[in-house]
């Protein structure tokens, strides 16, 4: 199958998005029909669904209100989608995870015109990407490099002194993390500048060294924007946390904002970066905030299915062989343990979704090689026919297969390849 233009992409994914949402009214057609358009294709076969993608770029907008989106590319790792994306009207850049794949993504080639408002999600240690990236003049004008501490500017100059280079971009890691008295830190352990003084202590630093121009903030609310709160079974922990989450948010748009503008007054910033897939709608009351980070909510993984707020299609799913039984209610597929980041537990696995009834044998759960399944499902399963899966973020998955199938209503219609099947491996 040949691969999608970038033309024909824009033109795929302007299309309005259906009404009938046939992933929640009819669950076993919508992947029966993803495997009908990709049967005869090697496996296993990842598939996009072109609707359910438009679905929930739509959705995306609609709860962002108008503030603009930043692609997370660490969610995708897709080239062709990520560009199609960045083209959209309410789309102004990515969000990178690693400087080198940061300069790959900005910079132009024969076939494609770099994007040129990469953001850089998490400091960088590595010597090569930085020297790659002073000596890329397009590059260094498109990539923001993340920071946290005065250590990393130091590690920059060592590369690439100021006087040998054109001044490099910078944004400042804000933590967002909520800290309890007695409890600690609520979110994830990224940035040590949490305060208002430390902060600006920082961003006086930036800005009176040589060689470096203050240009942006960004803060990833985790507690929020990745913690479910609509788990079924525990509705006391789910008050909790959404209780939780509502004083995060208020606690953290008084903070952010105060420290925004203390830091505007020594640097003209361009960009204030922050959320994620699952805070949209409470970022976006941030009046400090530029844009919002998103990712997963284009593909939909299963990660989102224990939110009370919003709900994303499945827009894509893999699916693998079945190449032996070793029981009559038994089948056993080839590959399937893309087990996603985070705390090692079940909702790390991919869940199989089709055919209904099948699940994971307890002390084998998703293997590297082989994922046995057992179920009724099975009983009337062959050599040959797939199991379909949805993965729990979306990095994983494009990791392990070289293309996504793009499906749009009952046919394949073209294919967009993966960072791997580019050749690159970043993180």
């Amino acid at each position: 199958m040949e691969m999608t233009s970038a033309a024909d992409l824009d033109a795929l994914l302007a299309i309005d998005p259906p009404r009938a949402r046939l992933w929640d009214n009819d669950p076993g057609l919508y992947w029966a029909t993803l495997d009908g358009a990709t049967w005869g294709l090697d496996n296993p076969v990842a598939a996009l669904s072109l609707p359910a993608l438009r679905h929930n770029i739509a959705d995306i907008a609609a709860r962002a209100g108008g503030v603009p989106i930043r692609v997370a590319s660490k969610s995708l790792r897709v080239r062709p989608i990520i560009d199609a994306l960045v083209r959209l009207d309410n789309v102004v850049g990515v969000l990178a995870y690693d400087l080198a794949e940061a300069i790959w993504l900005a910079t132009d080639t024969g076939d494609r015109a770099g994007i040129d408002d990469v953001l850089l999600g998490y400091p960088t240690a590595n010597r090569g990407a930085i020297g790659d990236l002073c000596a890329n003049p397009q590059a260094l004008q498109r990539v923001t490099l993340l920071v946290d501490s005065i250590e990393e500017l130091d590690l920059i100059d060592s590369v690439c002194p100021p006087g040998s280079r054109d001044e490099i971009r910078i944004a400042i890691d804000l933590d967002a993390s909520l800290r309890l008295p007695g409890v600690g830190d609520l979110g994830v352990l990224r940035s040590p500048i949490h305060t208002q003084g430390e902060a600006v202590s920082l961003a006086s630093a930036i800005v009176a060294r040589a060689g470096f121009r203050l240009v942006g903030v960004m803060s990833y609310e985790a507690q929020v924007a990745g913690v479910g709160n609509d788990v079924p079974g525990k509705t006391l922990e789910n008050h909790a946390i959404r209780a939780m989450q509502g004083y995060s948010m208020r606690e953290l748009r008084h903070r952010r904002s105060r420290i925004i503008d203390e830091i505007g007054q020594l640097a003209d910033l361009e960009m204030v970066n922050a959320g994620g897939t699952g805070s949209i709608e409470a970022t976006a009351k941030d009046r400090s905030v530029t844009d919002i980070a998103v990712g997963s909510g284009y593909f939909g993984g299963h990660l989102f299915d224990n939110y009370q707020h919003f709900q994303p299609a499945p827009a894509v799913g893999f699916g693998l062989a079945v190449v032996r039984k070793p029981r009559r209610d038994v089948v056993t597929c080839h590959g399937g343990g893309w087990i996603a980041s985070g705390p090692p537990g079940v909702d790390r696995l991919p869940r199989v979704v089709w055919p209904a009834g099948l699940e994971y044998q307890d002390r084998e759960a998703a293997g590297e090689v082989q994922t046995p399944l057992r179920g009724e499902a099975a009983i009337g399963m062959r050599v040959g026919d797939r199991v379909w899966l949805r993965h729990t973020k979306s990095g994983e998955l494009s990791e392990r297969i070289n293309s996504m199938t793009l499906v749009d209503d009952d046919a394949a219609v073209g294919e967009a390849p993966t960072y791997r099947g580019e050749g690159k491996a970043f993180v």
